[in-house]
């Protein structure tokens, strides 16, 4: 596999890893757990034997987080090992907040300038704006050189409820502004977007499963339910996954009363059914799910629990293929492990589970694989297996052994594109080069709504060719001119989310969504049927 698919695999590796059920917490010392078997003792011993005699002085430590992934390697690619240094931020993630003050930021000319005050923190509750430069925290100095990232926000978190006074510079005062804030739990957004995309059809982005994602949901789903919306666009593309017990909460919210959303089966033989209740606000709406390659877990669970009982429509291309449930281990020092415990099917019966025998590196290239064999561009070209096939209460035929394969097909745009646009996206660069434009003069776009933004501004020529000559700058190799209508699109998603947040964000990258609208095809249909 060629290098560059690498970082990119490693952390898919990772996020896919996230169907958690709950956490094992043993009663029984490490001594008893890993005492009473040769093997095991033989792996202490040996670990012993280096510590005190070797020649050379080793990190064990680093020796046990080798060898723990090496275990876990040989085990299936889902099962993976927490070290210390990321847990918190994991478990932040997966949680759904954090705690601290409530900024996103990036060091510019040594001095932390703040991107935007997060919704829901203590910080614009205070009243800190985009363009603020924090330079004291409690009198410790935040600028300069040789402060990393990693330093300030631990200068910036603390215990909720602890006080933490910020001195501020703010362009266009004399002095400096001083505020007393105090830290508090900040919510991680896990639902990106809500927004009507026609009269009655809705629009919601998940990008994961988080402790929190439920409640965003429904409250999302409401604020729809209320402008109109009888149909929903779920947008599930590129979600890793998360617990298991938050897909199946969004799920009932679609399904009628006493109708199977999933069982787990463990080695024992030991089945748990999961099965909706009569709780759901949009049982009698109509859902496409939009999924693709990258969608995966608890994606597909809500997109197989949906297509196996006749609901609603499943839109785009093969899902990942991750059909296995993981437990979290806590290892005592601080480290975990996710153990997959059980395999999860949909409710005709169906593993979605892909094969990995053949190993990690196969398993994850396989995706790329995808391109090569023709599916991405043609459902016909799915490989099934006709032992795999299930039928659906309304006769509709189902496949499992390798994701869900959507109802209705939407294929893919050239992988390299796609995948040039994303390292732009994600990079540092352009997020850093429209904090610039705009805190040139942060009156540019005062006037307008986040509605007359998304709907009628288009990205100065000029902004546009000053980002091409600062990424050439910087070394970037692309096609400026085959990729310019798409970068002047991705440099408007990027004012949109600092001006405004996630949801204008969405709504400006999904402007053209070939995906969006096929869905919004669709409905159309649905209505011109109803209406007949």
């Amino acid at each position: 596999m060629k290098k560059k698919y690498l970082p990119l695999l490693l952390g898919f590796a990772i996020g896919v890893g996230f169907v958690v059920g709950g956490k094992l917490n043993f009663s029984d010392t490490p001594e008893k757990l890993f005492s009473s078997n040769s093997s095991k003792d033989k792996i202490n011993r040996l670990i012993d034997y280096i510590e005190y005699e070797y020649v050379d002085a080793v990190n064990t430590d680093s020796i046990v987080d080798v060898t723990v992934n090496d275990i876990l390697d040989k085990l299936d690619p889902h099962s993976v090992y927490i070290p210390p240094s990321q847990k918190q931020r994991v478990e932040e993630n997966m949680r759904g907040n954090f705690v601290g003050v409530g900024i996103s930021f990036f060091m510019k000319n040594d001095s932390l300038a703040v991107i935007s005050a997060l919704e829901g923190g203590p910080s614009i509750k205070a009243g800190i704006k985009a363009g603020d430069r924090i330079l004291y925290a409690n009198n410790d100095t935040l600028f300069g050189k040789g402060y990393s990232s990693e330093s300030i926000i631990k200068k910036l978190k603390g215990r909720p409820n602890t006080p933490v006074s910020l001195r501020v510079y703010r362009k266009g005062h004399a002095s400096l502004l001083d505020f007393s804030i105090k830290r508090s739990e900040v919510p991680i957004k896990s639902v990106d977007a809500y927004y009507m995309l026609s009269e009655k059809l809705g629009y919601i982005k998940v990008d994961r499963f988080a402790e929190s994602t439920y409640e965003e949901f429904r409250e999302a789903l409401e604020a729809l339910v209320d402008q109109g919306a009888t149909q929903l666009a779920l947008d599930l593309r590129d979600n890793p996954g998360g617990y298991v017990g938050v897909a199946e909460q969004m799920v009932d919210e679609f399904l009628e009363d006493d109708k199977l959303i999933l069982f787990t089966k463990n080695k024992r033989g030991k089945v748990e059914k999961a099965y909706a209740t009569d709780d759901g606000i949009f049982e009698s709406g109509h859902v496409y799910v939009m999924i693709d390659e990258r969608s995966a877990s608890a994606s597909e669970i809500i997109a197989g629990a949906l297509q196996d009982n006749d609901k609603g429509t499943i839109v785009g291309r093969r899902s990942f293929g991750k059909g296995l449930v993981q437990r979290e281990m806590e290892l005592g020092d601080g480290s975990a492990v996710r153990l997959t415990t059980a395999r999860y099917f949909t409710p005709t019966g169906r593993s979605i589970q892909r094969p990995y025998e053949n190993g990690n590196e196969d398993y994850f290239k396989e995706i790329y694989d995808r391109y090569h064999n023709g599916e991405m561009k043609n459902k016909d070209s799915i490989k099934v297996a006709d032992s795999l096939k299930f039928v659906t209460p309304g006769g509709k035929v189902v496949y499992g052994g390798g994701g869900i394969i959507p109802d209705v097909f939407v294929p893919a745009k050239n992988s390299l594109e796609k995948e040039q646009l994303t390292y732009i996206l994600n990079s540092a660069l352009l997020n850093n080069f429209v904090f610039n434009y705009l805190d040139k003069d942060r009156r540019t776009f005062s006037d307008l709504t986040e509605e007359q933004f998304v709907n009628e501004i288009d990205i100065p020529e000029s902004m546009y060719l000053d980002f091409q000559l600062e990424a050439q700058d910087r070394g970037l190799e692309i096609q400026f001119g085959y990729y310019k209508p798409k970068l002047k699109k991705l440099i408007k998603a990027i004012v949109a989310q600092q001006l405004f947040g996630t949801n204008a964000y969405e709504q400006v990258l999904n402007e053209g969504d070939e995906m969006i609208k096929k869905v919004k095809e669709l409905s159309r249909l649905e209505n011109d049927a109803l209406a007949d």
